[in-house]
């Protein structure tokens, strides 16, 4: 007989105990703790679907003894998620995405399972296999390599693994599966951790990526213990507002790759849609001239991105000026505005100013520093910045405009575009070379004022 132990996990951490307790050490949060019965076995169900035999014992090398051989990745035919990944995905690893209900996570990874040119099986543990068709058919009814299992205990997943030996394993999601091996709800703390922890055994033998999906609280964090973001080996996040088509998805860790960079789609009735020009999203096309609008030229890892800023003052009704901002740093949009009033003598400690980044995003790349400035100007004055213009550079305390990198891939992006001219620090260093928009250097921020409303 196996022994049973009865253990005590925080819902929100995962902290393991002996007896109960009203607060959790680890993370401080009260009434998380609960009684969950644990079962050990000697061997996981992954090692006992091993070949009989000697089990292969690694022993310690010379970093120099250890071969090297070229990094290997599988292309999901997907180019933002490849990007998002570090150029595709690695043999072996574990990938983890998370979002909020409905946003589009399942949608996602089964059109990718789709149309990957791999054996890919499919395991749902939230939907019938007619479910999945009928989605399937919508995205690309004509798949000849994907498998679908609608499955929630591992021992049957692994034993259809032996028979199928898939390219790619996907799992929708790691909260739904259960291992006989562990006596509690499938969902609990110990489910997750040892469901997770079977399917990382069998990722790194057998060398078979494997793709989860997860829950998210109502703080935004995935559900489980926060260990399972440490035991895989890539974090996604896939984000967006249900209201609006747009999706983003962005990586929280990559042990493979840069967290940097950043992937966006269109939600569409036949799938998601990838958004190789991001400009066209973040920039309205509109021909009427408004005050209050700047466009800003920033970096997302490697992707140089042109988004508009909007922006609105007015003053104070209520006494006390408001201070709201959309997708930018509240705090940074104070010091900003400071800097207006101390270098530049703007008055607009009575106003209310609102902020307003375009497309849903979130960006906290200083080089848009110098594109707020001119969108607050812009509404304050009531003079409209021309729309063939925009700014990359970041402002100091002392009002002046400080340089910021890999600005010759932000000019080479504005130039693309079709922009006439672009304002950038003085003090970067660009060759000169015969280009179709005009760079102008600015030391200071009255240079910049000067120029745009005289």
């Amino acid at each position: 007989m196996a022994k049973v132990k009865t253990s005590y996990f925080c819902q929100h951490c995962g902290a393991q105990y002996a007896k109960w307790q009203g607060q959790c050490t680890s993370c401080r949060s009260w009434n998380t703790i609960v009684e969950e019965v644990v079962r050990k076995e000697e061997k996981s169900p992954w090692e006992q679907q091993e070949q009989q035999g000697g089990k292969k014992v690694s022993r310690p090398l010379k970093i120099k003894e250890i071969s090297q051989s070229e990094e290997h990745r599988m292309r999901s035919g997907n180019t933002e998620l490849d990007r998002v990944l570090g150029g595709g995905i690695v043999p072996g690893s574990v990938v983890l995405l998370g979002g909020e209900p409905g946003i589009g996570k399942s949608t996602l990874l089964l059109q990718i399972a789709l149309r990957l040119p791999y054996k890919t099986l499919y395991v749902s543990g939230e939907e019938s296999q007619s479910q999945i068709r009928m989605r399937a058919e919508r995205i690309a009814p004509d798949s000849e390599h994907c498998y679908i299992l609608t499955e929630t205990k591992t021992q049957h997943i692994f034993k259809q693994v032996q028979g199928i030996a898939p390219d790619i394993l996907i799992v929708d999601s790691i909260q739904t599966l259960h291992s006989d091996y562990i006596e509690s709800s499938a969902g609990s703390i110990s489910q997750i951790r040892e469901c997770t922890a079977e399917l990382i055994k069998f990722a790194k033998e057998t060398g078979t990526p494997v793709m989860l999906i997860g829950h998210i609280t109502k703080e935004g964090n995935i559900a489980g213990p926060k260990i399972l973001e440490h035991m895989v080996d890539t974090v996604l996040q896939f984000e967006g507002d249900r209201n609006y088509v747009y999706r983003i998805l962005r990586s929280l860790k990559n042990r493979f790759g840069s967290t940097a960079e950043l992937g966006i789609y269109e939600m569409q009735g036949n799938g998601l849609r990838e958004v190789s020009n991001p400009s066209e999203i973040l920039i309205s096309q509109s021909d009427e001239t408004l005050s209050g609008t700047a466009i800003a030229a920033t970096l997302e890892g490697m992707r140089p991105l042109m988004i508009e800023i909007q922006a609105l003052v007015s003053t104070a009704v209520y006494g006390t000026p408001q201070r709201s901002t959309t997708g930018y740093n509240a705090k940074r949009l104070n010091m900003l505005l400071a800097v207006l009033e101390k270098r530049a003598g703007f008055r607009l400690g009575a106003k209310d100013v609102f902020l307003n980044i375009t497309g849903g995003i979130s960006v906290d790349d200083p080089a848009i520093d110098l594109a707020v400035v001119a969108a607050i100007l812009s509404s304050n004055e009531d003079i409209a910045v021309e729309k063939n213009i925009c700014f990359a550079a970041e402002i100091g305390l002392a009002g002046e405009i400080r340089p910021v990198q890999r600005v010759e891939q932000r000019i080479l992006e504005a130039e693309k575009l079709g922009f006439s001219t672009i304002f950038i620090s003085g003090q970067n260093k660009i060759v000169p070379e015969n280009r179709n928009i005009r760079v102008v250097l600015v030391s200071r921020i009255e240079d910049v004022i000067s120029d745009l409303f005289g």
